[in-house]
């Protein structure tokens, strides 16, 4: 797949999965702004309710207390040998009078639960005109006086007595319970500066600019027809308004994780592809190197081959010394190729074994150093050696561990510099910590800055221009990590462009040990 055909799925499920999270905002949005919004009709319409029914119950103390008691029903014979009701009653000033009415049980009872009974002797029926008349009349100048005295006396009684705390929470739990709000509340009764006259334990203590500002609390007005210096207001508090309005959308957070986790799938899908693509890109980088690599040695032995095939060649000591060297440098080349490739698929595989010694690293190094020398002064450069540490004793396979610093040595002579002479370096010494320093160091070409961090990778190269101007298959620092990690080290590098390039590698020493045991 082409690196632009990935990147235009990237974008385009990229902005399929922002846009599905930024729709699914917008719903819960919008769930949460329609739920506030009936909340808040529900809970208005509530106080609306209760705040008539305190008024409702407070016309009905004032008819009971003002117009007339009836004291007895008793059933009688009417004329006619019809049914009646005969009702004795007595008024609020102490007078008394007889009502009798004509009809059925199940008609008189109607009556006798909407109405009260008149000023009427008991003579008098209810089918005399001019008597019904003047008990209208008597009823309407107690009902008049009824509302007088509202008007007049209501707003001044306390108003702890007119709206009773248990009467109001009874009240309000009705009709919250009906428009559907059937969450815990408090409240508060206040004057018409929203100082609290009264609440419950539940209920915030606030300033009144903090009571009007929160969100929280909802006020009606008790009493609308009081004069306004005396307007009390009921307020409502809900502690748990918050977790009520989210409840009916918290099946939405689910489904955004979903979103969110899938978004973060696709995400490394899409790095992990990029990775595969360019470590496809370095294999078969790899691979040319690799043919390039073995071209030559081959080239050269088949030529040694051919040369072996003259027998001119075959009397001459000198040409067969110089056709044997040929072909056992090319074999050995060859061999060493073969054995990195080998040693490298596995190291992959996690199959490699290792045998771990006791190993002096001064003894190694130098060894290393003294076979090495003879390349580095073939190119004109000179190595030198600086084997102090005192305890060189460290446990690794020895064979990979020659392996180690031959890589890096290698690869100082390979990326050297064709303007200066080579200057090549390798020194020991002990950290305060007690562990082995090795340093290489070289005045080569050096490594860019955004290069140093990807050496380490397989099959990475660092470009100089020319992918096979310097042979290598980008195995061998990778290599050299994987070994150094196994022997329980680390490995860093220092480079600069021009300048050179130093490698660090540190390693536990064997404890009790030293360079004379």
């Amino acid at each position: 797949m082409k690196k632009s055909t990935i990147w235009f799925l990237t974008i385009t499920m990229v902005l399929t999965f922002i846009g599905l999270i930024y729709v699914q905002f917008l719903y819960m949005s919008s769930m949460v702004r329609m739920r506030n919004d009936q909340f808040d009709e529900n809970v208005s319409r509530s106080l609306y309710a209760v705040s008539v029914m305190l008024e409702q119950i407070e016309a009905k103390h004032y008819l009971e207390e003002n117009l007339p008691a009836v004291e007895d029903f008793t059933a009688v014979k009417t004329a006619g040998s019809g049914e009646g009701v005969a009702m004795k009653f007595t008024t609020q000033s102490g007078i008394t009078g007889n009502l009798t009415l004509e009809g059925s049980q199940s008609q008189i009872s109607s009556i006798r639960s909407s109405s009260r009974p008149s000023g009427l002797g008991s003579n008098q029926t209810p089918s005399d005109p001019a008597k019904l008349h003047g008990q209208y009349l008597y009823q309407r100048g107690l009902l008049d006086e009824v509302i007088l005295k509202i008007i007049s006396q209501s707003s001044s009684r306390p108003i702890a007595q007119r709206a009773d705390s248990a009467l109001v929470r009874s009240l309000l739990h009705s009709e919250l319970a009906n428009t559907g709000v059937d969450i815990p509340f408090d409240f508060a009764v206040t004057n018409r500066y929203h100082t609290i006259i009264y609440r419950t334990a539940g209920f915030p203590l606030a300033s009144a600019k903090a009571l009007r500002d929160n969100p929280y609390i909802y006020s009606t007005v008790l009493f609308p027809n009081d004069p306004s210096t005396r307007i009390n207001y009921l307020s409502v508090y809900f502690p748990t308004r918050r977790n009520y309005i989210f409840s009916s959308i918290k099946f939405m957070v689910p489904s955004m994780m979903f979103t969110f986790i899938m978004l973060l799938i696709f995400i490394y899908a899409i790095m992990t592809a990029f990775k595969q693509k360019k470590v496809n890109e370095m294999k078969t980088d790899f691979i040319n190197n690799m043919t390039h690599e073995l071209k030559t040695p081959i080239s050269s032995i088949s030529l040694a081959g051919q040369m072996l095939a003259d027998p001119a060649v075959r009397k001459s000591e000198t040409m067969m010394k110089h056709v044997s060297d040929v072909i056992q440098d090319d074999t050995r080349r060859l061999r060493f190729l073969v054995e990195t490739v080998l040693q490298m698929s596995l190291y992959y595989q996690q199959q490699q074994v290792l045998n771990l010694t006791d190993v002096n690293a001064n003894e190694a190094i130098s060894s290393i150093a003294h076979n090495f020398k003879l390349k580095v002064e073939k190119y004109g450069g000179k190595l030198t050696t600086n084997l102090c540490a005192p305890n060189a004793r460290v446990e690794v396979d020895e064979m990979h561990f020659t392996n180690v610093i031959f890589n890096l040595l290698d690869n100082a002579v390979k990326y050297r510099r064709k303007d200066v002479p080579m200057q090549l370096s390798i020194s020991t010494s002990n950290t305060s910590a007690g562990r082995l320093r090795i340093e290489i160091a070289d005045n080569g070409i050096g490594i860019k800055r955004d290069d140093l961090t990807k050496i380490f990778d397989k099959f990475y190269r660092v470009s100089t221009g020319n992918r096979h101007d310097v042979k290598g298959f980008g195995l061998g620092l990778a290599y050299v990590k994987k070994m150094v990690g196994d022997f329980r080290g680390e490995i860093s590098v220092e480079s600069e462009v021009g300048v050179g390039t130093r490698f660090v590698i540190t390693l536990p020493v064997l404890t009790g040990k030293n360079d004379s045991e």
